[in-house]
């Protein structure tokens, strides 16, 4: 059970998809100008990779790796993602219009977003059994969350920042994301054994 919990709070924390493994950038920018749509962006990854770590961990080992077609791997779990994603977007342009037209360009950008692929390809790459593939994917999908959420209230406070002409717009986002994925990567350090 410790083990479990370790690699929750490890993809969460220590290795955030974003502040570490710097994957899911382009939405993390793009999305993250306030909180509410940038928690909507979270959930809808949230949901695309707990439920593409499921499935793309049955289809490989049920389906790919019995029959030697394991190098068929990626293009097998970008269709299942895209599925997924088109899913999202007919369920919240259907339900939740609003949030459907905040995430605009970016929702089915979810499918080509490397976080989601790379929780899939690092859920084989590392031997995880199928609860610690769904829960891996879940976690990373939080630390992402996470990150994306935090980063929009930093970015709320920066509307009333005043910096030189030379920061302002995409530079100041830049550098402001890099010294929270620094303090991020403080968590590092964290032994819980």
């Amino acid at each position: 059970m410790s083990n479990i919990f370790l690699l929750m709070l490890t993809a969460i924390l220590t290795e955030n998809f974003i502040f570490s493994k710097f994957l899911g950038i382009c939405p993390f920018l793009g999305v993250s100008e306030k909180p509410d749509t940038a928690l909507g962006m979270g959930m809808a990854v949230t949901f695309v990779m707990t439920i593409s770590s499921t499935v793309t961990y049955g289809v490989y080992h049920f389906l790919l790796a019995p029959f030697g077609l394991e190098y068929l791997q990626t293009i097998a779990f970008i269709l299942i993602i895209a599925s997924l994603v088109q899913f999202i977007e007919m369920f919240l342009r259907r339900f939740v219009p609003a949030l459907y037209s905040a995430l605009g360009i970016y929702l089915p950008l979810i499918t080509t977003n490397c976080a989601v692929l790379g929780a899939a390809l690092l859920n084989i790459s590392e031997g995880y059994t199928f609860l610690e593939s769904v829960l891996y994917g879940f976690s990373a999908a939080l630390g992402f969350t996470l990150a994306i959420v935090l980063f929009a209230g930093v970015r709320e406070r920066l509307k009333y920042a005043d910096p030189p002409k030379a920061f302002v717009g995409f530079p100041l986002l830049l550098i402001t994301a890099g010294l929270v994925a620094m303090a991020f990567s403080g968590f590092s350090g964290f032994s819980f054994s």
